[in-house]
């Protein structure tokens, strides 16, 4: 969700920049702009649309330049046109700034920025500052950096901002406020970017930015950090993981496919890290059993899949270790009073490390003086600092918008820490320990058996491409499967889905089933699957056509149109098998609907914003 690169040095910063602004298309935008400083003007150019309108509107006037900014944005204020679209200039078009975030308080500003003469050819919240920091360095005898300390004493909100002026042609500034930004330091100079898959091809060096910090950055110069009260911000120099280089779609024709391949490598990874003989460590990323001991509630909040994947977690939970657990949507829970004390454990789980959520809930629960557990694929990220203790993911580059490979390694580190925490209880006899670690080895094999007939899932596919709707069902751990397997297909097929404990289906669902109705079942919990196969009797005597994916059961079959086996393995391992033919079967879905699987419409791999 929005992209920001910024190039302040001595090479080409239009290069850089678009280039760096490819590296962000897997995020999710509508429109894309670029201003660069030129001897004589600063040369801006937008168009909406996908990045390459934009790189085609550059290669037919082309300029070069030494410092500038870019942007991909994915609309919030205003629609995705060119107009709204990224940099936005002050009206002689000498300054130009990006923006990821929303200024809150925008249009208080933009009536005070009104009344001082400053028109407005936007719709976005974003144009204020562009007209605020013009103001402020005509104030400051175009001072840049005093302008962009004053313009953020004005601003009420998440943002992270890059700023260039014509008449300070050397510098670039940049402000960060509950928004990613990361400078990476280069031989050359210094790239700004909002994700480090912008800066990983120049540097491995990086500097995380925290909150409130200013950069500073001048050709020829070191880079200084400020606070917004101008003192010196002492930074350390990091090195960024690598593995980012590593997206490329290697052969398969959607990064989707590669990723959903890629899970028996990924969770491999996580067996790798965590297994140590006949048990397991997970070193200093988890707590001491007094530490356990003292926690006397437990929150878990997330979004979208990382909350199905904190959902599974809660069953686990509250089977082994016996606490109640309360599962919270995290835009909720951040604007909700909770029963949350200082020996509250609050577990999140984020891709990206920066969903603005999730961290509002961090944050609340934080003031409240809680513990802050947090599962990640992202090292740096801001929900990785802020945590108190963090599990890195380790599953490699995401691209596709659709979550897939980091769904699977956020619960294979899920089900470490909670065994960890059930050991150290008392609560994990070592027969169960040397049954669940026995299962989760045979992971990646399991999950290998499961996309060798990947044309059969092409074929099933065909049964839901005229669908306008589709219902998920389960019992208990199988309904939160049921969720991120309808959430897979409503993302990138575009068809109404909607998953539903299969209990339910008699309390009002039902009165939807027809004929030719597709229900998808989930049947893995096996004191529960004869309940399911009835509820799919009760399903298939209206007309609806079933496909199950669940263990090897004769009813289970006998009762569906079309059956996926899962290979054997321990009901609480289960779940991180059985969304794998549904993340396929979406995948599919949307190959022949003929859309774009990585991109989804409206979608952002990385929800920066509330």
């Amino acid at each position: 969700m929005c992209g920001i690169v910024g190039y302040c040095g001595s090479g080409d910063a239009t290069e850089i920049i678009l280039n760096g602004l490819e590296k962000l298309e897997y995020r999710g935008y509508d429109s894309a702009g670029i201003s660069i400083i030129l001897d004589d003007r600063l040369a801006t150019k937008k168009r909406a649309g996908r990045l390459k309108n934009l790189e085609n509107a550059v290669a037919e006037n082309p300029f070069t330049g030494m410092v500038g900014i870019g942007h991909t944005r994915w609309a919030t204020h205003g629609v995705p046109t060119e107009i709204n679209a990224h940099p936005h200039t002050n009206r002689e078009g000498t300054i130009a700034v990006v923006h990821n975030g929303i200024i809150e308080n925008y249009k208080e500003l933009k009536e005070r920025l009104q009344m001082d003469g400053y028109a407005f050819v936007s719709e976005t919240d974003t144009e204020v500052v562009a007209h605020l920091l013009d103001f402020y360095y005509k104030e400051s005898n175009n001072n840049l950096l005093t302008a962009i300390v004053r313009t953020s004493k004005d601003l009420e909100g998440s943002y992270a901002i890059c700023a260039v002026a014509l008449n300070s042609p050397d510098e670039l500034v940049a402000l960060r406020h509950r928004s990613p930004l990361l400078l990476g330091i280069t031989d050359g100079g210094a790239i700004l970017a909002s994700d480090a898959a912008s800066i990983v091809e120049h540097t491995p060096k990086v500097i995380y930015l925290d909150d409130g910090e200013i950069v500073h950055l001048q050709k020829n110069k070191a880079p200084v950090i400020y606070t917004t009260n101008l003192d010196v911000v002492e930074k350390e120099v990091k090195l960024l993981d690598t593995d980012v280089e590593k997206a490329s779609k290697e052969g398969f024709d959607h990064f989707m496919l590669k990723e959903i391949f890629e899970q028996s490598e990924s969770t491999q990874n996580v067996l790798n890290r965590f297994i140590k003989g006949d048990s397991f460590d997970l070193g200093e990323s988890t707590f001491s059993a007094q530490e356990f001991k003292n926690f006397d509630s437990v929150y878990l909040s997330s979004c979208g899949t990382a909350f199905h994947a904190a959902q599974v977690a809660k069953y686990l939970i509250e089977d082994l270790i016996q606490i109640p657990v309360r599962d919270e949507i995290a835009s909720e829970l951040a604007y909700s009073n909770p029963f949350i004390t200082e020996k509250t454990l609050l577990i999140v789980v984020s891709q990206s490390g920066e969903t603005a959520d999730t961290l509002n809930a961090m944050r609340l629960a934080k003031s409240k003086g809680a513990t802050i557990f947090a599962v990640t694929n992202v090292v740096g990220s801001t929900i990785a600092r802020e945590a108190d203790r963090v599990l890195y993911c380790q599953a490699g580059p995401e691209i596709s918008v659709a979550s897939t490979k980091a769904y699977t390694s956020q619960l294979m580190n899920l089900y470490f820490f909670i065994l960890d925490w059930a050991k150290k209880l008392g609560k994990l006899d070592n027969s169960l320990e040397t049954q669940l670690l026995s299962d989760l080895k045979q992971i990646p094999n399991h999950i290998e058996s499961l996309l060798d007939t990947v044309t059969g899932y092409r074929e099933l596919a065909e049964n839901f491409i005229h669908c306008e709707s589709v219902y998920f069902i389960g019992r208990a751990v199988d309904y939160i499967s049921a969720k991120e397997g309808s959430l897979k297909l409503k993302e990138i097929s575009y068809i109404h889905s909607e998953a539903l404990p299969a209990g339910e289906l008699k309390h009002g669902t039902i009165a939807l089933i027809e004929p030719g109705t597709q229900v998808i079942a989930l049947a893995t919990q096996r004191p529960l699957i004869e309940k399911i196969a009835s509820n799919i009797v009760e399903l298939s005597s209206r007309g609806a056509e079933i496909l199950s994916v669940g263990f090897e059961h004769k009813g289970l079959k006998e009762s569906s149109d079309r059956f996926i086996a899962i290979p054997e393995t321990s009901d609480y391992v289960a779940p991180i098998l059985s969304i794998i033919p549904l993340q396929t079967l979406a995948y599919y879905v949307a190959v022949l609907k003929g859309n774009d699987v990585d991109k989804p419409r409206n979608l952002a791999k990385s929800v920066t914003v509330e």
